[in-house]
Order: structure tokens, then sequence, then C-alpha cells
């Protein structure tokens, strides 16, 4: 028998902005308010904003939250493009407050991709970002000048080539990849998650709803300097946040050792850590209510 699907305790609705030139789509709940900044909650790769669905029905406070889904991803619009980098998905982020959040701070909360965005972006604004979480946005390995010409010779051969997704049949299969993915994931949770994360097309399959293109490698290389430079310069206080049984070595191996993840996070100024037990990386699917009670002490202290 399929597992009912999660029931939400706090209503969303969606928006799109034009951002950039592209139709960007939006997650919302709740509404302004002159007490409190906005939330903006930023997902990760292979992600949608919805998906923090479950960390808003978690938290007591009411208020409003905004939660994007990147360009390429979910239901914005994807560019014409070879390959994503970080410089658009900041450029993006900062169009967005620009529109949604004009002049004031916002809270920031990150998670993977979204929270490396968060960390980059909280250094080069610091004055429009209030308190900022970063929930395993580890970064990754530095690259050296040295392995430019093979990185260029592998995204000219990569874009050569017509990238794909795999698509579905149903809409039970596309949860039960959400849960081959994440063990952790719950059945109810998974279905709730799955057309949030896939959509039918015209060929009755359901496809993911990401550009292919995120799987090209992309030619710039991931310089540590730079980006500790930019988390040096963040002014508010930020709260790391990670599942315990997180694995760094499942996505690096020994490229990127814990050690350098923690040579580079104590750079800021203003931190607190926080474990959550009973999770992984994706530590605000296994754990929304623990995640949420973290989040929102932190932005009340």
């Amino acid at each position: 028998m399929q597992p009912l699907s999660y029931r939400t305790q706090v209503e969303a609705r969606s928006q799109f902005v034009t951002v950039r030139g592209l139709r960007y789509h939006v997650t919302q709940w709740g509404t302004a308010s002159i007490e409190r900044p906005p939330l903006v909650l930023l997902h990760g790769w292979m992600d949608v904003g919805a998906s923090f669905q479950f960390c808003v029905d978690a938290m007591a406070d009411q208020r409003w939250v905004i939660a994007p889904d990147w360009r390429g991803f979910g239901r914005s619009d994807s560019p014409a493009a070879d390959s994503y980098w970080f410089p658009d998905y900041l450029g993006d982020l900062e169009a967005l407050l620009d529109v949604l959040a004009p002049d004031q701070a916002v809270d920031l909360v990150g998670h993977s991709m979204g929270g490396n965005v968060a960390m980059l972006y909280a250094g080069v604004r610091p004055k429009r970002v209030r308190r900022l979480v970063n929930m395993e946005g580890f970064g990754m390995p530095d690259a050296t000048p040295e392995q430019a010409p093979t990185r260029y010779a592998q995204w000219l051969e990569d874009i050569k080539t017509p990238q794909r997704l795999r698509d579905y049949a149903s809409l039970p299969e596309v949860a039960d990849r959400l849960m081959k993915n994440n063990p952790r994931l719950s059945a109810q949770r998974a279905a709730w998650l799955a057309p949030h994360w896939a959509r039918e097309s015209g060929d009755g399959r359901w496809h993911i709803q990401g550009d292919p293109a995120h799987k090209r490698i992309y030619p710039v290389l991931y310089r540590k300097a730079e980006a500790v430079a930019c988390w040096r310069a963040i002014e508010a206080p930020v709260l790391w946040l990670e599942g315990a049984q997180t694995d760094v070595a499942r996505f690096w191996g020994n490229r990127f050792p814990r050690s350098d993840f923690d040579e580079r996070i104590a750079v800021v100024r203003k931190l607190q850590s926080r474990v959550i037990d009973n999770a992984g990386h994706m530590v605000h699917h296994d754990q929304p209510q623990h995640v949420a009670q973290a989040i929102e002490a932190f932005l009340r202290s």
C-alpha cells in the first residue's frame, strides 16, 4: 500500500519574480512583519525551496519565510547556459533581496550549496545579513593553478555532449529515488516531496525539476583562499549546523579532510556550532524539529 503523504502545518504560497532576466519561483510562508526580518532559506544542489516545508512546520515562531528555487532548479527558469557557477547565484540572491526585502538585513539560512552561497554573500554584503545559519555548506576541495588546463579540457569535452537526468514512470518511483538518496527520509515525507522534486511531462513520465547541465563540471576552479577571505569578512553571527552522521569523505574522499574545513570555518569571528543527532547531510529532512529549534534559538539569541 502506498503511504499517505506528509500533512503540512503551515500553508505555503508561490510567487514568481523576474530576476536578472529569469522567471524565478519563490515559495513563501507567513507574512511580513516589522518585528522580525524576513527569513530566507537557500536550498542545495538538486533540491528545491519547498523542501524546507518540514522545518517551517516545526517552527514555533510565525514569521515571513522566503525560499527561492535556484536558477535551473524547481520551477525557476533555466538559463541558456552550458554550466553554472557561484557568481550567478550571488547575483540572483542579491536581485531577489532587492525585490522582496529591499533596504533591510535578513536572516539567512543555507543548506549545502545554498550554505556555500550564503557564506560568500554574507562576506561580500555583510550589511544585508543579520544572522546566518550554514547547514552543511562545507565548500569544496582547494584547487591549484596547475589543474586549470585539465579542468578546461574536461569542460570542453563535457559541453559537446547533451546531459540527461533519469526520468520515472510514476510519483512512487520518484519517492523511492528520494529515499534511496537519503535512507533516513520517511516514506510520508518522500511522497510529499516527490511532486515538488519532479513534474509530469507530455510523455506521461516524471522528470526531475533540474537542468541536466548541472551535471557538468564548471571550468572555473574553486579557490579556497578566495572563499576564506569572504568568510573572514562576515560580520553577522553564524551558526554552523551539521548532522552527526555526515561523512565528508563520501563526497570528496581524502581530497578534503575535515581538518581543512575546521581551519576554514575558524576564521568566522562570531561562530556557534551545533551537531544534530541521527541526521546526515539532509539534516533538514532527517530531523526538522531539532533543526527548527536550533535555528530559532540562534535567531532569538
